[in-house]
């Protein structure tokens, strides 16, 4: 219970710091944290909340951290947006002998790379290109990071807790930059069929304080806006936040012998005012999850589930199927998970993800 009361004075430090200062809400700033981790939650249909026990918790619910007898790796990589973004994702948990507690660290990498930097390749007085505008051309790079630090412990009986500590950063190029933090604090009770779990996120609420390297936009001065006849403006550095999510989940487990099944249902409450989710209340939406798992002596699995659940402007539902597969291989175990954007956008391509897992 130590660990506890140290998290809440945590906590009620990072609210503090943020007093007195000017926030600007960032309705949806805190998207790039909602693809998660692991091949193995993109197949369930992102339905994780209740039922996830290993490296990948410090992501999806820190308590499920509580238990994990070894030191476990998990790396994954895939691609959205038929190849244009690149997503990274590592993990490693770290088991703490005599006291049943768990650390872990996970990290968080979502990207476009090699986007050109044309600012300096255009010929303001001439109002056109230079001559070779490619010789005045550079690349960079538009990324979204998070490390998570996370700790979870058995808190009593069935019932396990956990919380972790997020730092952000954003990078527009070498033109802006973010720096960010906040908490998630999770629970989960494990029964013998039944499973549920609940994920408080970004519960100190997520702040981030952007700046802006104004030297490397002063280019933009030498363009005239031609519907204020002026130069221009510089944009500057703001502070935004992200208001707190809650998800919660449950799960039912089978046991047929040589095979077994996993159901699990989760739903991400937000407070933004999403009106494009099929359930919505005000400003709080409603995102469910559905996801199922099919194994076979614990050694191959297939799972199916549904995400991203949508309303059309009229009123239409759409949603999004997943699809994946798994194979443990003594200490490895190799997932494989599939996406589709058909419930948002037919042209927005599939997200294909594969991520390896080690158990020391």
């Amino acid at each position: 219970m130590r660990g506890f009361y140290t998290f809440l004075i945590l906590a009620a430090l990072l609210i503090s710091t943020s007093n007195g200062q000017a926030f600007e809400e960032a309705k949806y700033g805190g998207d790039f944290l909602s693809v998660g981790g692991g091949a193995r939650p993109l197949g369930m249909g992102s339905a994780y909340t209740a039922v996830t026990r290993d490296v990948l918790s410090g992501y999806w619910n820190p308590a499920g951290l509580s238990g994990v007898p070894n030191w476990q790796f998990a790396y994954m990589h895939s691609e959205r947006f038929a190849g244009v973004v690149g997503y990274d994702y590592g993990a490693v948990a770290m088991p703490v002998e005599g006291s049943g507690g768990v650390f872990a660290l996970s990290f968080i990498r979502q990207g476009v790379d090699g986007i050109k930097n044309t600012l300096h390749a255009w010929d303001p007085e001439q109002n056109r290109p230079k001559s070779d505008p490619t010789s005045y051309m550079r690349e960079f790079s538009a990324s979204d990071m998070a490390l998570f630090l996370s700790y979870a412990n058995t808190l009593t009986g069935n019932w396990h807790w956990g919380v972790s500590a997020k730092v952000i950063h954003s990078r527009l190029g070498p033109f802006a930059n973010a720096w960010g933090y906040s908490l998630d604090a999770g629970l989960q009770h494990r029964g013998e069929r039944y499973q549920f779990g609940i994920n408080l996120v970004d519960f100190t609420t997520l702040m981030k304080f952007w700046s802006v390297d104004q030297n490397e936009l002063a280019a933009l001065q030498d363009f005239i806006n031609p519907e204020t006849g002026k130069p221009e403006t510089l944009p500057e550095g703001t502070n935004e936040y992200v208001k707190p999510s809650l998800r919660i989940g449950a799960g039912r487990f089978f046991d047929f012998g040589d095979f077994s099944l996993l159901a699990a249902f989760d739903t991400h409450m937000r407070f933004e005012g999403r009106r494009t989710y099929y359930l919505n209340a005000g400003d709080i939406s409603f995102e469910p999850n559905i996801g199922a798992e099919l194994g076979y002596k614990e050694l191959v699995f297939i799972r199916a589930g549904i995400t991203d659940v949508h309303l059309d402007d009229r009123n239409n539902m759409f949603v999004s199927p997943t699809l994946g597969t798994g194979l443990k291989i003594g200490a490895f175990m190799v997932d494989y998970g599939f996406s589709s954007f058909a419930g948002i956008a037919s042209d927005l391509g599939f997200t294909h993800r594969i991520s390896l897992q080690l158990t020391l």
